[in-house]
């Protein structure tokens, strides 16, 4: 019988009254990789947080090489050999990549040597293909790449287990393969890789083992060589997933609703994110947006939202000029709506309750409000109705939003910007952290939307995800859209030219 590195026996964490964990009995294999499954909110960060110390259990028993022990800390599961990569980032913005690194290391003080630290980064950037400069700040680095030096500050540490919480979330499809190559060279070397993922084709190609939770418990475990990710999916959720097989219906697009003509624009650091980039959507259709993350797609959204005035171009919606209007004349006038890439900073706020999150997009207007006075119960009647036709799964609506899992954070969303009736509604990366179950019904709510003749704008960096829902997928690259595909002309190959910056565009 393979040794175990890590064992957990009945193992309970409470949340005033909540029991997120409820007697979780886990056995991991050294030298495996091994995959937790389960819906969000089903216990598995929770627990990923008991075994890095970030939470100390109210019952139960932890046993590292066999000897039972505490974890009292994050630096001493860090002194024991656990590191953690978290799915939200734990970087100092104004720092580089070299000083995040060294954040916590013992035995620096007066002595530190960045340039040691930085030269051991190259060496792990290349290995793993990563291309970061130890000395950029990280303030300075799109999303995807900030996930990468997450990865190197363990892989620096040379944890012997390692626990990655949606590591793959913001990377792009052929990075991602890398990625993977990466875990199945630790595990070579020894390490004991523990892989939280929602992409089950992830777990097929690199897993061994796979624990399945439920409502805090362990509710099945199974051998990737004995099972599928179909099998999976129905064990996770319950039931069949069908999130691939969508019925699309007959595709007939009405007029041009959205249109964008010669976007030039700047990111936050001066540099031009968006050149020259025309689309435009019509109702009833879905535009996907793919590519590598950091091309500009962010700004996109922002521009076309309002969140970022452009250089040059201009935006109609229905004919009417938008390109200098505000947020709220885009919302209210024109009837855009925006579900943004990062739900815990742009999208909600945190310790707002639920119903005063689903109020935050027309708290000014009827019939949330009145004579600048905002009507309490209608909002919570209506935050009631969208979380039961949402499955927005909480205690009640009085529940802070910051403990609620990820999917159902982002089913408040899409209820709150859906139920506004849009004319225009932008998504972007709708479906990142989140479950099968959760993808599903992101998805219906974007078909549906479509259905009703919206027009839907989807960027996305997970192409199968963009695939499923796209009427055409226009590529991004640098800045520039390189190409227009519709699904039964995607490859990889032509995918991966586009991506990679090789035009084959047409109009869009």
């Amino acid at each position: 019988m393979p040794e175990a590195a890590l064992e957990l026996t009945g193992i309970a964490k409470l949340f005033g009254t909540f029991r997120a964990l409820d007697g979780v009995h886990l056995k991991i294999e050294r030298g495996s990789i091994h995959a937790i499954l389960g819906e969000n909110g089903a216990g598995k960060t929770t627990l990923m947080n008991v075994l890095f110390g970030l939470y100390q259990p109210e019952e139960g028993v932890i046993s590292l090489n066999g000897n039972v022990t505490q974890i009292p800390s994050p630096r001493k599961a860090m002194e024991m050999g656990i590191g953690m990569i978290h799915q939200h980032f734990m970087l100092v913005d104004t720092l580089t990549v070299a000083e995040n690194v060294a954040l916590g290391l013992p035995g620096q003080g007066a002595t530190l040597d960045l340039e040691s630290i930085a030269e051991r980064l190259r060496e792990l950037s290349e290995e793993y293909q990563f291309d970061i400069d130890p000395h950029e700040e990280i303030w300075k680095l799109p999303i995807g790449m900030r996930q990468r030096v997450e990865i190197l500050k363990v892989l620096f540490r040379d944890a012997d287990i390692i626990i990655l919480d949606e590591p793959t979330s913001v990377l792009a499809p052929n990075e991602i393969a890398n990625f993977l190559d990466g875990m199945a060279r630790l595990r070579d070397a020894g390490k004991t890789v523990i892989f939280i993922t929602h992409k089950l084709d992830e777990v097929e190609a690199i897993a061994d083992n796979v624990t399945i939770m439920q409502h805090g418990k362990v509710s099945a475990e199974v051998k990737v060589s004995e099972s599928d990710a179909r099998e999976m999916a129905r064990l996770m959720v319950g039931r069949e997933v069908v999130h691939d097989e969508m019925d699309r219906g007959d595709r007939k697009p009405g007029a041009v609703i959205l249109k964008a003509e010669g976007l030039r624009a700047r990111n936050s650091r001066g540099i031009e994110a968006l050149k020259d980039v025309s689309l435009e959507i019509r109702a009833g259709e879905v535009l996907g947006i793919a590519g590598v993350d950091g091309n500009g797609q962010a700004e996109l959204s922002e521009v076309i939202t309002g969140l970022l005035a452009p250089d040059a171009g201009t935006i109609t919606v229905n004919g009417a000029d938008i390109t200098y209007s505000s947020v709220h004349a885009r919302r209210h006038q024109h009837h855009v709506s925006f579900v943004p890439e990062d739900r815990h900073h742009t999208g909600l706020v945190l310790d707002f309750s639920i119903w005063q999150n689903a109020m935050l997009r027309d708290f000014r207007i009827r019939p949330f409000s009145g004579s600048g006075v905002i009507s309490k119960g209608t909002v919570r009647q209506k935050a009631r109705d969208w979380v039961e036709r949402y499955d927005v799964r909480m205690r009640n609506i009085d529940q802070l939003v910051r403990f609620l899992s990820g999917g159902n954070q982002q089913k408040l969303i899409f209820a709150r910007e859906v139920e506004c009736d849009p004319q225009v509604l932008v998504v972007m990366q709708p479906c990142k952290g989140l479950d099968v179950g959760a993808i599903e019904a992101v998805q219906r709510t974007v078909m549906a939307e479509r259905a009703a003749g919206k027009a839907v704008l989807y960027i996305s960096t997970e192409l199968e995800h963009i695939m499923t829902v796209a009427d055409r997928i226009a590529v991004m690259c640098a800045g520039e859209i390189t190409g227009v595909l519709t699904p039964d002309q995607v490859t990889d190959e032509r995918i991966g030219a586009l991506m990679g910056g090789i035009k084959e565009k047409e109009a869009v």
